[in-house]
């Protein structure tokens, strides 16, 4: 993790996010003005659950994965953070501290916002904090899908379904399996990797997908979403 001075070549002067063009002037200088700019590198944590949480991260480049933590050293990945979106919205919200823990799995560029300003934004800007509660709601619309997926399919559903979702990254992110470990896609799965590993080789036989080394490319869309809805 490096932090970027405004010497640096990496730096951002401006914030040209299209979230932030609702602010003014002013708005746009007390975010200038809290803001930390961070380089987290590849394996970097971002967040750790239950830590106390002072800012909101707002990703400007490259990708983390949201998980959160069991009391087994068990992970269950949530989602794939991508830039343009943030980090710890609910320590704005409700909590003082972060709900999850988040880990670079690219190089990452982001800005570590003090939450009080952000907070003071949404106070007075409504286009702004309305923005922010959509984000947070889609959010926690995909918390009840994952915990209505872990509730009621069984392995090879939960398996198709987590291929789906990342293979919908894929033509944004061409690399996204090869970035992505056996265990990470069996933590989004919430199976262990030796099962993940064995599904994908009867999926490969039954010719719905193709492993190429660590790329995955689904070959059968259209059985995998079968499996995925009745598994």
């Amino acid at each position: 993790m490096k932090t970027l001075q405004q010497n640096d070549i990496n730096f951002i002067c401006e914030l040209n996010a299209p979230c932030f063009q609702a602010l003014s002037p002013d708005e746009v200088q007390l975010v200038k003005s809290s803001r930390t700019q961070v380089q987290f590198r590849k394996g970097d944590n971002l967040t750790k659950q239950g830590t106390f949480a002072s800012y909101v991260m707002f990703v400007v480049d490259g990708l983390a994965i949201q998980y959160v933590e069991s009391d087994l050293t068990k992970n269950y990945n949530l989602r794939i953070i991508q830039p343009g979106e943030f980090i710890g919205l609910s320590s704005v919200f409700s909590a003082n501290t972060f709900s999850y823990s988040s880990v670079a799995i690219t190089d990452c560029h982001v800005f570590l916002v003090e939450k009080t300003a952000i907070a003071q934004i949404i106070s007075s800007n409504g286009i702004f904090g309305l923005s922010l509660i959509k984000r947070y709601s889609e959010q926690n619309v995909n918390l009840y899908d994952i915990i209505r997926k872990v509730l009621y399919k069984q392995m090879n559903g939960r398996m198709a379904e987590a291929l789906l979702y990342i293979n919908n990254i894929k033509p944004k992110y061409p690399d996204i399996f090869q970035i992505l470990t056996r265990k990470d896609l069996a933590d989004f799965a919430g199976i262990s990797t030796e099962s993940a590993v064995k599904l994908l080789k009867t999926l490969e036989k039954d010719h719905i997908l193709e492993l190429n080394g660590k790329d995955i490319n689904i070959l059968d869309e259209l059985k995998l979403t079968e499996i995925c809805k009745h598994g």
